[in-house]
């Protein structure tokens, strides 16, 4: 143990959070809608009246999350999205802090992990903590970007990324660590110590976010959203529905 690295690692990562949140790009085009339509997804899946969204950004999620739960908490490590969303959501409870530092009072009915897993330095270890967090008959919905993407795959066969799991440009601007496959998703959570209930797949993305933006329309993006859960495999976003092992 030591105490003094770990405070140190701990204001690092505090101060690369800041830096990600002063340009992030989830609350824009393309992006506004895989967090909405993801939680449309979540919401055939959660249950009781206690939420915990961790790492909630600009908020997107947390919107339809303060209609839908009657008690919602929000940790999140970045100090600027904590103001934010202080200041748009004053019935929700909001923590700054890292993970690793959040120790809730009460255990929650759902806890959502939107774009978080691919971020954290240790996602097993997140998950093992949000599992501990659950109440009795919880769930934890958790979705991060697919490796196997259409879009992913294409790039790797123009030369743009070395293998599917490459870090692109957009990946390191969002602060992205890893991008997971199905498979990869699967094993955190079990090594986490938590059953997988559902896994599932939404969004066939066949270009980058920019293209898409450009020309397609609403009514585009909505099938391609619902295209993407007929061949999760190969969906740009994956999801995973996990309980506790009790």
């Amino acid at each position: 143990m030591n105490p003094v690295g770990d405070q140190v690692e701990r204001e690092h990562e505090a101060n690369r959070l800041d830096s990600i949140a002063a340009d992030s790009w989830y609350a824009r085009g393309a992006n506004t809608a895989t967090v909405l339509y993801s939680a449309r997804v979540f919401e055939r899946f959660w249950r009781g009246r206690r939420c915990l969204e961790m790492g909630p950004a600009e908020g997107v999620m947390t919107t339809i999350l303060a209609r839908a739960f009657p008690e919602l908490c929000v940790v999140e490590g970045a100090a600027a999205f904590c103001a934010d969303i202080e200041r748009r959501f004053p019935g929700v409870e909001v923590v700054n802090a890292l993970f690793e530092d959040f120790e809730p009072a009460d255990r929650f009915d759902t806890i959502v992990l939107g774009h978080v897993l691919e971020h954290v330095e240790n996602p097993v270890d997140i998950l093992s903590r949000a599992g501990r967090w659950l109440a009795e008959g919880g769930r934890i919905c958790a979705a991060v970007p697919n490796a196997r993407s259409v879009h992913r795959q294409a790039a790797v066969m123009m030369g743009l990324l070395a293998d599917e799991h490459a870090l692109n440009d957009t990946d390191r601007h969002h602060g992205h660590r890893r991008v997971f496959d199905p498979e990869s998703l699967r094993d955190a959570v079990r090594n986490a110590g938590l059953r997988v209930h559902h896994l599932g797949g939404y969004w066939l993305k066949p270009l980058s976010n920019s293209q898409i933006e450009a020309t397609w329309t609403d009514s585009m993006l909505e099938a391609f959203m619902e295209l993407g859960e007929r061949y999760p495999d190969i969906a740009a976003e994956i999801y995973v529905i996990a309980e506790a092992s009790r």
